[in-house]
């Protein structure tokens, strides 16, 4: 197989062009990278880029879409608490008139289980959720259930409702309509953060299936460094016109895009080149167990096999580290508050990816190395 391709762009302007100029002939583009790469640069410089008179071409929802929203905790009374809505935000066009509540929660009520209300003259949301009555053991006369108003939910909820407000305005602007007929282009940007798997499946899912509907209408990018995420995108689209690039940060300001056409799912190369590089400066971190064990279930997948430990059947020592990958793999270990490992897991480490890489001969990019 000839090696996949890497383009370079020094300026995020010249890789903004190249992404305009692939939704010419396609439908999708599909970034994957990691954190840190730039993405939510991207997706601003992509907007900037179909600016003209001050009217946008481009729908987009990244980290800047959540501070559309803020909460009012009504700290005199500590009772009234409200999420507020910049209105100012193009992002709410017609929101109003709309009344968009129907849509929403036909989302909502998928990934979450409590309830909102929408005050268009305050613009203000209002949140309650069913909870156990406290006084119903002591009186089994009184309701189990009492519904609780004005709470104030929690970032993960907050984060999952947003989203869900941007999947409504999706759907009008799909439909046609008028107060989003400005929109060409959305882009998405990791629209999921601490979700589990079943919900970031269900995340992907629904998202395909509603951007499926409406190709003839808009054209799409997303970006993602959640693994399945990104699988799940490419699987339910891969039957439509899309592009599939690994992007990664190349020095201080340049990047370069790898077209993954060719090589289904190089990401999942690409962090196994990550964790070489990580052993190669002695880097390694408690959270790359997760990684490894990760990649491992992976490829027993793609293989077939009823369980990630086949992956290393037959190498010296595959049952101490299918028992080190089932133990040290569990903890909720995050990239962004690092841990290094001790000295004998570094070693154990070693020894599994090791043996994983000797079984199964990864071509490992020389991308990551630059």
């Amino acid at each position: 197989m000839n090696k996949p391709k890497i383009y370079r762009y020094k300026t995020l302007n010249g890789l903004v062009t190249r992404l305009r100029d692939d939704l010419n002939d396609s439908d999708f583009v599909l970034l994957y990278a990691y954190n840190g790469t730039g993405k939510t640069r991207l997706s601003m410089a992509f907007k900037e880029k179909g600016k003209k008179n001050g009217q946008s071409d481009t729908l987009y929802f990244n980290a800047f879409t959540e501070d559309l929203f803020y909460w009012d905790n009504d700290l005199d009374n500590d009772t009234e608490r409200v999420l507020k809505i910049n209105e100012k935000s193009k992002f709410f066009s017609g929101f109003k008139e709309l009344a968009l509540e129907e849509r929403i929660f036909a989302y909502l009520e998928r990934y979450a289980e409590f309830d909102f209300k929408i005050d268009y003259e305050k613009w203000e949301i209002n949140f309650s959720k069913q909870i156990k009555n406290p006084a119903h053991q002591s009186n089994p006369e009184l309701p189990e259930y009492v519904i609780q108003s004005n709470i104030k939910i929690s970032r993960g909820e907050e984060n999952i409702f947003i989203w869900c407000i941007f999947l409504a305005i999706c759907e009008l602007t799909i439909d046609g309509t008028p107060s989003y007929d400005w929109v060409k282009y959305i882009y998405i940007d990791d629209p999921i953060s601490s979700l589990d798997d079943n919900n970031a499946i269900a995340v992907a899912s629904d998202l395909s299936n509603l951007l499926r509907s409406g190709v003839s209408e808009v054209k799409t990018i997303i970006s993602s460094h959640h693994n399945l995420f990104f699988n799940v995108v490419c699987n339910e689209l891969k039957k439509n016109r899309s592009k599939r690039y690994f992007l990664h940060k190349n020095g201080i300001d340049g990047h370069t895009l790898r077209a993954t056409d060719d090589t289904p799912f190089f990401h999942h190369v690409a962090l196994l080149s990550e964790l070489k590089q990580a052993i190669d400066s002695d880097r390694i971190n408690t959270y790359h167990f997760n990684m490894l064990r990760s990649i491992l279930e992976k490829t027993a997948t793609f293989f077939g096999y009823d369980d990630f430990s086949r992956c290393i059947h037959g190498v010296e020592d595959e049952i101490l580290y299918a028992r080190a990958l089932n133990l040290l793999s569990h903890g909720k270990y995050s990239i962004y508050e690092p841990v290094e490992m001790g000295t004998d897991n570094k070693e154990l480490f070693k020894n599994i990816l090791g043996a994983f890489l000797g079984k199964y001969e990864f071509y490992l990019p020389e991308i990551l190395a630059e």
